[in-house]
């Protein structure tokens, strides 16, 4: 745009950074509310962490249940640090929601007389979590609603496209720059921008995320200038499939919900030895005594005993599972399955009020990208869809109630390098990343590890960065994110030196210290702990 052109606010799009279930929904629901969009996605429309989600969506619906006990389950599993008024509207609004995902034509799994079917999962006192499929809730999800996307007059979408940066002016994001699949650069002027960019799984090397969850929310924001928090919060899936040669693949924590249970290598069954609620305890206490089985037997694995279950049910009720354990040469109708923890759930993110504003005008964040306060140290299974459709409900009434001003004025555009390729072996740098994470900030930590991780991380990013000055290539610009994000989450993990929830330093305090319930932002002009709304 040329810098003198005046253009109307209002005949401005909405741009909508991802398409996972929170990016769907907030495009869905700003056109709701009369506005266009226009939603960017770095694969297609289906690829995101929602497709992999398998256990369900919690929602307290049934006869014996309501929102005060979902919330009294969020906040145990938190362990002190959830922001409660942001539980009781998870928790109280969740219900309209699914009622509204329903009618978005999303085919949740009934009984024969016709009602939604609920399973348990850990830390959960009811069973409220509602799935499809069986154990295909997120794919579920997906399928209708791209289907509804694709379809709306005033959502356009645009795939394959990479986010390089915010557009921030006079403290202001103004939009994004956009590189497209065929190296076409863009800048997006936008009335409103929302980062909907999913999680940071693939920063380390045992996940269950796609490998497009680079962290980029955080780091987008973080360099556009808005705080980021609770970054230390990595939730690791207890059980995710682990053999040598295969690829990481989630076995949903509903399979212990319907009564499987963790045998170590003599065949006993030992989470009754770290807490009373067996494998139905939260999950970061399941993962921690995971990894002490495998250190206390010298194996890299345990095992999800689901064979004393009937067969029929395991069969129906977990078919994707089912599925893959063949494909790997395993019956688990009648085997074990070999199990380790993963990183799975990026809890922290983009510092956001309760309609999702981040500490930029302009800017917005929603789902896994942004940190509300619903889940503490520690995510209660199966909450993370449910927050993403309930606070992309309240992003778009934000920005639809936020009247535009009337014109913005002429905006000089981003200065950008050329399109090419980087002299770096991106692809050996993004491994030794996702090696130095797992080793030095992954389950179990200590100072010494992380000051480590720090000592390479920031010498890494700098060079990358100084890498990306010369280059728009795409790969070069998703490890910048991923070096950005990795940093902060370190930084953040040496702060805290207690152990709390996901955060477990060997070398630290116990949890519980009323001092310590707080939570930690950072941003380029903020670095020091917040207290909890």
């Amino acid at each position: 745009m040329p810098p003198e052109r005046l253009e109307s606010a209002s005949s401005l799009p909405v741009l909508v950074v991802g398409s996972g279930i929170s990016g769907l929904w907030t495009a869905l629901q700003v056109a709701r509310e009369g506005l266009e969009v226009v939603l960017v996605t770095k694969q297609d429309l289906m690829e995101s962490n929602t497709r992999y989600a398998q256990g369900g969506i919690a929602v307290a619906i049934a006869g014996d249940d309501g929102p005060s006990l979902h919330t009294a389950d969020t906040l145990a599993a938190g362990a002190g640090l959830c922001d409660i008024e942001a539980v009781d509207i998870l928790t109280h609004e969740g219900p309209e929601q699914l009622r509204e995902l329903l009618a978005a034509g999303v085919r949740f799994d009934r009984g024969a007389d016709g009602s939604l079917q609920t399973t348990l999962e850990a830390a959960h006192s009811r069973r409220r979590v509602i799935h499809a499929g069986g154990d295909a809730t997120g794919h579920e999800i997906e399928r209708a609603l791209v289907e509804r996307v694709r379809a709306h007059p005033a959502i356009r979408t645009r795939e394959h496209a990479f986010v390089v940066d915010l557009w921030v002016q006079d403290g202001t994001c103004r939009g994004a720059v956009v590189l497209s699949a065929d190296g076409t650069i863009e800048v997006m002027q936008a009335r409103a921008t929302v980062l909907a960019s999913g999680g940071a799984g693939a920063l380390w090397l045992h996940t269950t995320n796609p490998a497009t969850a680079t962290g980029d929310g955080v780091a987008l924001a973080y360099r556009a200038g808005a705080e980021v928090i609770d970054l230390e919060f990595m939730q690791f899936h207890p059980t995710a499939f682990s053999r040598t040669g295969v690829s990481t693949f989630l076995i949903s924590e509903a399979v212990r919900g319907e009564g499987a249970v963790l045998r170590d290598a003599r065949g006993e069954a030992f989470m009754g030895r770290y807490h009373p609620d067996r494998e139905l305890a939260p999950r970061d206490v399941v993962a921690r005594a995971i990894a002490d089985a495998m250190v206390r037997d010298g194996r890299d694995h345990v095992h999800l005993d689901a064979s004393h279950l009937p067969p029929g049910v395991v069969e129906k009720r977990f078919p994707s599972i089912v599925a893959f354990c063949r494909q790997q040469g395993l019956e688990p109708t009648r085997e074990t399955i070999p199990v380790a923890p993963a990183a799975h759930y990026f809890i922290g993110g983009v510092k956001t009020d309760y309609v999702g504003r981040t500490t930029v005008p302009g800017l917005f964040a929603v789902g896994e990208a942004a940190s509300t306060g619903v889940h503490g140290a520690n995510r209660l299974a199966s909450n993370s869809l449910l927050e993403a459709v309930v606070f992309a409900r309240r992003v778009a009434g934000a920005i639809a109630s936020h009247p535009a001003p009337t014109r913005l004025v002429g905006l000089a555009e981003p200065r950008l390098g050329p399109v090419g390729r980087p002299d770096l072996d991106v692809a050996a740098l993004r491994l030794d990343l996702r090696a130095l994470m797992w080793q030095h900030v992954g389950l179990l930590r200590d100072e010494d590890g992380l000051v480590a991780a720090l000592s390479q991380l920031e010498p890494w990013r700098l060079e990358v960065e100084r890498a990306c000055l010369e280059t728009l290539d795409r790969a070069l610009h998703e490890l910048r994110n991923m070096l950005q994000t990795a940093e902060l989450v370190a930084r953040a993990a040496l702060w805290r030196t207690e152990c709390r929830g996901t955060h477990w330093r060997t070398d630290g305090a116990p949890s519980g210290d009323p001092a310590w319930s707080r939570r930690f932002a950072q941003s380029l002009r903020v670095l020091e702990p917040t207290s909890i709304r």
